[in-house]
């Protein structure tokens, strides 16, 4: 009898809510980008802050046709600042890239091993030193770059609405709160922020009480 445990199995296992949901979604398809550098990653995730995404493929589409592909922390430590602002970038989104390229320089962005070999906390520490770099990016990077299980983006909008909707809940948990209960979803708390962004999309609005 084949008795494995799955990200799906674990969190359709904890509740009804829960289980509704997974078996509504079926198996989690969580879509790393692991042949991104952390570098790179990062240099991405500013692109896309504040934007569409087809801006913000736009913006990286100019950038590597001006470098002949994703730029290297030297190059970009090295581009004027005007160059990126030809290419689309705001003036703090110019700011935020070369000062990720600088960090990136002095060492302080790891490379992929180095970054493997590193815990959540130390990553989320060393990186949010860098302008344009907060606890959502780091939890990105960890999730999707370096394909860590158990990271749980309580900042994140789609997550705490995805919650909503799996209790029913008139308003969004606060992030402490979103924590505390994430401690039952522990170790597959990746998936888990998966399922909820899922949720958005495929649950009803809570009837509230009025």
């Amino acid at each position: 009898m084949n008795t494995e445990v799955t990200p799906q199995s674990f969190l359709a296992s904890l509740d009804a809510d829960w289980s509704h949901l997974v078996n509504q979604v079926g198996a989690c398809r969580l879509a790393l980008r692991t042949e991104l550098t952390p570098f790179e990653f990062l240099l991405d995730a500013i692109a896309h802050q504040h934007v569409h995404g087809r801006a913000a493929a736009s913006l990286l589409r100019r950038l590597q046709e001006h470098f002949h592909g994703m730029p290297s922390p030297e190059a970009l430590g090295h581009c004027p600042p005007e160059l990126l602002r030809q290419c689309g970038f705001s003036t703090n989104k110019s700011a935020a890239l070369i000062d990720l390229a600088q960090h990136a320089l002095s060492g302080q962005v790891p490379d992929r091993q180095q970054a493997l070999a590193m815990s959540d906390s130390v990553l989320i520490k060393q990186l949010t030193g860098i302008r344009g770099v907060g606890p959502w990016t780091v939890d990105m990077l960890l999730m999707f770059n370096l394909a860590r299980p158990d990271i749980l983006p309580i900042g994140d909008f789609g997550v705490r609405e995805g919650y909503r909707k799996l209790r029913r809940l008139a308003v969004q948990p606060k992030p402490a709160e979103l924590k505390q209960q994430g401690l039952a979803w522990s170790p597959y708390r990746s998936a888990a922020s998966w399922y909820l962004w899922q949720a958005t999309q495929i649950l009803s609005n809570p009837d509230v009480a009025s």
